[in-house]
């Protein structure tokens, strides 16, 4: 496990529900879409890595998909299998999946590979357990980020809050584009056939207040980052993240917030 690994680890333990409040209804965005270019349908026998809180495991549940989930924390295992019964769900994390080669007909992983500490390694995996001439295919948060999903970032950084240092980034020779080009090549170079990519644009509606819930409590990298400081460069953040609000403000107080992914598929 690499350094980055162990810090998602400790960046993810125990925040589970307030993901769920907060982010979640995002990431959900992407689901249809990705289980499309899987080809997931009635009958295939599917695993979703990095279930989060199941929902790509219940949408192909509801396609008739025999289903298995992973997650390296326990706190979304326990949310996944009450979201997606009958799913088989259990703790493991890339690059090591506890499944024979050639064990399932499609894999999916809904932005798992932005928590991973080796990404190309990380996709291998999930071609040796994918049979052949079956589809993988992630989903991923594009470099640089749509205005929406800078928001958070913008008002750090306004603040001046600097990175804590328990954050280790991702080591350069680890890292790759995070572009459709980039991505397409770390299909190529883990062995899938025929890979493409597109990116996916679509406006995530919330409230300012839920969309703060998330990071107030810890959740993802940004989470860390506010958390991390002291309180009164939190306070900072706070204000500068409330004027910037003004920006994406919608109908009845909502925030309106442009964001963009990318799904790639390719063939084992």
């Amino acid at each position: 496990m690499t350094v980055f690994d162990q810090a998602e680890r400790r960046t993810w333990a125990g925040r589970a529900d307030a993901y769920a409040s907060s982010f979640a209804a995002l990431c959900a965005h992407t689901v249809p879409a990705l289980l499309d270019a899987a080809g997931v349908r009635g009958g295939l026998r599917v695993l979703d890595v990095g279930t989060g809180t199941g929902t790509a495991a219940s949408a192909a549940v509801d396609r008739g998909a025999l289903v298995t989930a992973v997650d390296a924390e326990p706190g979304m295992v326990e949310l996944a299998a009450r979201a997606a019964p009958g799913v088989d769900v259990r703790v493991a994390a890339l690059p090591d999946l506890p499944f024979a080669d050639d064990s399932f007909d499609a894999v999916v992983g809904n932005f798992v590979l932005n928590h991973v500490g080796r990404p190309r390694a990380a996709v291998a995996e999930l071609r040796r357990v994918t049979r052949a001439g079956g589809r993988v295919a992630l989903t991923l948060w594009a470099t640089p980020p749509a205005p929406g999903q800078a928001l958070l970032g913008r008002a750090v950084q306004a603040a001046g809050a600097t990175r804590p240092a328990h954050l280790p980034t991702l080591a350069p020779e680890d890292d790759f584009p995070r572009t459709e080009r980039g991505l397409v090549a770390l299909f190529g170079e883990a062995g899938l056939a025929e890979a493409s990519c597109r990116a996916l644009d679509w406006d995530h509606v919330t409230t300012p207040e839920r969309w703060w819930s998330g990071p107030a409590a810890g959740v993802a990298t940004i989470g860390q980052v506010i958390t991390g400081q002291p309180p009164e460069v939190v306070a900072r953040v706070k204000a500068h993240y409330d004027e910037l609000c003004a920006e994406f403000a919608g109908p009845d107080g909502t925030l309106v917030l442009p964001h963009t992914a990318l799904i790639a598929h390719g063939r084992a």
